[in-house]
């Protein structure tokens, strides 16, 4: 039988991609998405189009209210989503803890179907600086991990796999082209419409057309 792998899925291409990656290497992939409050919700819809794409094994839907907090462009709406270009420091679209939330989720639900890997597609190249984007991040989140749970207590190691991590926007868009992503299902926007129509504007949408005219592959983005 295939090893059983949770993959987070935001409906993005990177996420996309690493779905891709983690089917091609042989892995029952059940895919997880979170509600956490993105003013953003389109993407949720690609998340749904993109697991049934890419043929993952079962995709789940949970709902986490970080808008509760604030504290994110993301997630309060009385914050505008910057479209004026790359800032310095960390932009106000990082969401407080964000991939630690998401990680904990998929890391819950892996020791019940009692897989051992998970799936991120964190990226740490052409990316907007957020501090959890890191590799440093990703491998102290592991050794977290390990120590927190009955399965690696027990011997049943877990692994985090972020593949995309060192690779610039072009190669992830390169290799996810590779293995088979329709990236018109995909959505990435900060503030995409309800039809997933993408802003043009914001961080999101301009390293995502980047990406596309350094791969030179053509670009399906739908722009409002």
């Amino acid at each position: 039988m295939a090893r059983r792998a949770v993959v987070l899925l935001s409906g993005g291409l990177d996420s996309a991609t690493t779905l891709a990656w983690a089917r091609t290497e042989g892995f029952q992939c059940h895919a997880l998405s979170v509600d956490y409050g993105q003013r953003h919700r389109a993407e949720l819809d690609a998340a749904a189009r993109v697991a049934r794409h890419l043929g993952a094994a079962e995709h789940r839907l949970l709902r986490v209210d970080l808008g509760g907090f604030g504290g994110s462009a993301l997630t309060d709406a009385s914050l505008a989503v910057p479209s004026s270009g790359a800032q310095p420091g960390i932009p106000v679209t990082y969401v407080p803890a964000r991939n630690t939330i998401l990680l904990s989720l998929a890391l819950a639900w892996a020791e019940v179907l009692e897989a051992r890997d998970i799936f991120i597609g964190a990226n740490a190249v052409d990316y907007s600086g957020y501090p959890d984007c890191r590799p440093e991040y990703i491998r102290a989140y592991e050794t977290m991990a390990n120590l927190a749970t009955r399965a690696a207590v027990e011997g049943a190691r877990l692994t985090i796999h972020a593949p995309l991590i060192a690779m610039p926007k072009a190669e992830i868009i390169r290799r996810g082209a590779s293995l088979g992503v329709d990236f018109s299902l995909t959505v990435s926007c900060y503030q995409a419409t309800a039809e997933g129509l993408a802003c043009g504007r914001c961080d999101a949408c301009r390293l995502r057309k980047s990406g596309f005219e350094e791969s030179g592959l053509l670009d399906p983005t739908r722009y409002a």
